[in-house]
């Protein structure tokens, strides 16, 4: 039998509303507002302007930075605007907007149909680099970076986190059951940039389904398909590694760190796109639901789209949402309005009416120790949001191990004072990060 790691919890996880519902291809939109900043790392500038003609897949922002990641049209039509729009977590952002020709017309030489084995490893690299791939999860992190470790680290072992372990998204699970030789093949891609010879692939044992048509296709390779227990947040990284390979990434440091990368079952799939047709990151799957959804679904979506164009293909709202959200109920951004666009991070967009809200008012902190008991890092989050609310940032880092934090929001889950812990964790982090570059800055003068 498989143990969990420590801590977590176990919230409802509303996965009814999509789980049994096929992947549908969205209906385009008439213009996508596309942001160039879409990834951790140097923000991309536009390489367009407005009046130009784009195709589906030509590169409309870049960034020779080696973290980076470009950015493609996501339709074929014309630029009408480069300018600042809303971003789902900057706030602004500039960029390309594309008026929509109906033609949706590819660039020259997309698709094709590629033998990947015939690439070596950094042939894979540059494709997965130029295909502008990131992290899918919803971190963002610049997929190329990821599979380009340091020599010194000995990477072993592969793992894809296909646990989806957020309540209400279904859009990786669905994946797996309507796109799984894609992913079967995307993981030998990988294993094979990374030199590799052993993989995990770990879904939560709530889709048996998906574990059987993994398992099947996997049957006699090196790569495992494993049922690990469902609790939330079993796919936090550090957490999918200790359950899958018993090790341990000791504080501060990174799964390379202990030989593991971990990928997203969407990355996956991209990958698998790019180095076999030569396709680029301009679409992904995303869960749209929530009680104020009137036909909640998993659409495959051009990125750019407007949350509202999204929620549209849904058949809108059956009432007033109290709260909208990018991604999961525990780990997502509040949004204000609908004015802003997919990008390549966006796993779900949640639509929630009052009875799925939490309106409770913060009080002073208790001390009942609950927090700690479910915090799956071992860290005192009671302390830390109380650092936060006082402004004492520096000693949050220095005396509580502030970056440890996954910001999965467990404490805030079982919090009888209705404390907003990650929210004062995200501005410690935030202001000892800007100390930080400010630091660099500096020096570097």
């Amino acid at each position: 039998m498989i143990k969990s790691f420590r801590g977590g919890i176990h919230p409802n996880d509303n996965k009814s509303y999509t789980a049994d519902k096929p992947i549908e291809i969205a209906q385009l939109p008439s213009k996508v507002i596309i942001p160039v900043r879409q990834h951790i790392g140097a923000p991309c500038d536009p390489v367009v302007a407005k009046g130009d003609l784009v195709k589906k897949g030509q590169v409309i922002a870049s960034n020779a930075a080696f973290v980076s990641s470009p950015v493609h049209a996501s339709l074929s039509g014309v630029i009408t605007d480069v300018g600042e729009y809303s971003h789902p977590v900057f706030g602004k952002c500039l960029s390309v907007v594309i008026e929509n020709d109906g033609l949706d017309e590819w660039i020259d030489g997309i698709p094709v149909q590629r033998d990947w084995d015939k690439f070596d490893g950094n042939e894979i690299k540059t494709i997965i680099k130029e295909a502008g791939i990131v992290g899918m999860g919803g971190a963002t992190f610049p997929t190329h970076v990821k599979l380009s470790p340091p020599k010194e680290k000995n990477i072993d072992i592969l793992i894809i986190n296909a646990a989806e372990c957020e309540p209400f998204l279904t859009a990786d699970y669905r994946m797996m059951l309507e796109y799984s030789e894609k992913i079967v093949t995307g993981v030998k891609i990988i294993m094979k940039v990374l030199g590799v010879q052993k993989a995990f692939i770990g879904i939560e044992d709530n889709k048996p389904d998906a574990v059987a048509v993994l398992k099947k296709l996997v049957d006699g390779t090196t790569v495992e398909v494993v049922a690990i227990p469902t609790k939330y947040p079993q796919g936090a990284e550090k957490m999918l590694i200790k359950v899958l390979t018993g090790r341990e990434v000791p504080s501060g440091s990174l799964p390379m760190d202990v030989g593991v990368v971990v990928q997203n079952i969407g990355t996956v799939v991209a990958i698998f796109d790019a180095v076999v047709k030569g396709i680029p990151l301009i679409q992904r799957v995303t869960t749209i639901s929530g009680s104020a959804v009137a036909e909640p679904k998993n659409l495959l979506l051009r990125l750019g789209t407007t949350f509202k164009d999204a929620i549209d293909n849904c058949g809108g709202f059956t009432e007033e949402p109290a709260k909208i959200i990018m991604g999961g109920p525990m780990m997502g951004f509040a949004q204000s309005n609908l004015n802003i666009s997919i990008i390549k991070g966006v796993s779900g967009i949640l639509g929630l009416s009052k009875k799925d809200i939490n309106t409770g008012t913060q009080s002073p902190c208790i001390r009942c120790g609950k927090c700690v008991s479910v915090c799956p890092c071992g860290l005192n989050p009671s302390m830390l949001s109380i650092f936060g609310e006082k402004g004492m940032y520096k000693e949050a880092k220095l005396e509580q191990n502030l970056f440890d934090c996954a910001e999965c929001g467990s404490c805030v889950y079982v919090c009888p004072a209705k404390r907003n812990i990650v929210q004062y964790i995200r501005y410690c982090k935030m202001k000892n990060t800007a100390d930080a570059a400010k630091k660099k800055e500096a020096l570097a003068k």
